[in-house]
């Protein structure tokens, strides 16, 4: 599973619309089931170049409110699984696959891949949707995106929902080191001596441990309980839509580690945070206060859950979500 937390510590068939049979872009794959797609997908070109896939559930109208998936590369198909149902009767949902994920073609040039060509995607499904404002809920690396489209674009944001929120990279790499040396000093070691050298990070987590003991390692940051783990890697890999891995390699990078949000004054719309109790790729510490500095941002916390809530606790995540997004 190539999620936020293994590269950064941190889903009827019909013919899809626009420009989905035209040549892919210098440089890139064919879009996966190009041909073949779920019913109501679109496709459209991005200005430079890229096909992207989206998907419209839900009620027909209102404001169009954008799930911004995590990974970099993990697809929409997992949270559509879980969460449409309980948020697809009362929403107009948009399930985009961002560049170099899901259905969406997967450029192997690293150039195609950074946060603010990624923001730009964004911005320009907004304008395929033709919508003045849309909503947005994001997760894990979505999140990046979301904040940094909400704070450049906040004229078009109505309300934002961030769940595991990664807005301050650093800090969370730090947060795994001190949870590391505390639980496996011997680990820790190792960890750091991957990183001699350095001044950031003072240890590499993932280098603590060899071979495989390297994914139960993040299988227990981010899932309290590990059959969630199968579910997740399951829904992730289904049809053939698994993480490539080409976005996440390309923004590490362009140096996504070093990444902090820092714009707290452009997020004037309502957010709503939703953190995992348990969730140590996304502690909630970090997520509080990112909440602290937002002008007008609740913070719930959901027991016993990890990065992956909406999968934990669906009808939960759907009132909480449903709620925020029609109270104001």
């Amino acid at each position: 599973m190539f999620c936020v937390c293994i590269t950064l510590l941190i889903g009827i068939r019909a013919h899809a619309t626009s420009n989905a049979g035209e040549s892919s872009a210098p440089n890139s794959t064919d879009t996966p089931h190009e041909v073949t797609l779920p019913a109501n997908s679109h496709v459209f070109k991005t200005n430079d170049g890229v096909r992207l896939w989206y998907r419209e559930a839900g009620q027909p109208n209102g404001t169009p409110v954008v799930f911004l998936h995590g990974g970099p590369g993990e697809g929409s198909q997992t949270f559509a699984r879980y969460a449409g149902p309980e948020l697809e009767p009362h929403l107009r949902m948009i399930y985009l696959d961002q560049r170099g994920s899901g259905r969406s073609q997967r450029p192997k040039n690293s150039s195609a891949y950074s946060i603010n060509r990624m923001v730009l995607d964004i911005e320009e499904l907004r304008l395929q949707l033709g919508a003045q404002r849309i909503d947005i809920i994001a997760h894990s690396f979505g999140t990046i995106l979301a904040l940094e489209y909400a704070a450049r674009y906040p004229e078009h944001v109505s309300r934002l929902v961030l769940a595991s929120t990664a807005n301050d990279m650093p800090a969370l790499m730090d947060s795994q080191c001190t949870r590391l040396a505390s639980s496996d000093p011997v680990a820790y070691t190792r960890a750091v001596k991957a990183v001699a050298g350095k001044t950031f990070p003072r240890c590499n987590p993932f280098k603590a441990y060899p071979d495989q003991r390297e994914q139960a390692y993040i299988d227990r940051n981010m899932f309290p309980d590990e059959r969630v783990a199968r579910v997740v890697e399951e829904a992730d890999s289904a049809d053939g839509l698994g993480n490539s891995g080409e976005s996440a390699q390309a923004l590490l990078n362009n140096g996504l580690t070093r990444y902090r949000f820092v714009k707290f004054a452009r997020i004037s719309m309502p957010v709503l945070i939703i953190a995992g109790e348990l969730d140590f790729q996304t502690p909630v510490e970090e997520q509080r206060t990112l909440a602290r500095n937002l002008q007008q941002a609740t913070l719930l916390v959901y027991p016993a859950s990890g990065h992956f809530m909406f999968v934990e606790q669906p009808a939960r995540f759907g009132r909480d979500v449903g709620h925020f997004l029609t109270e104001h």
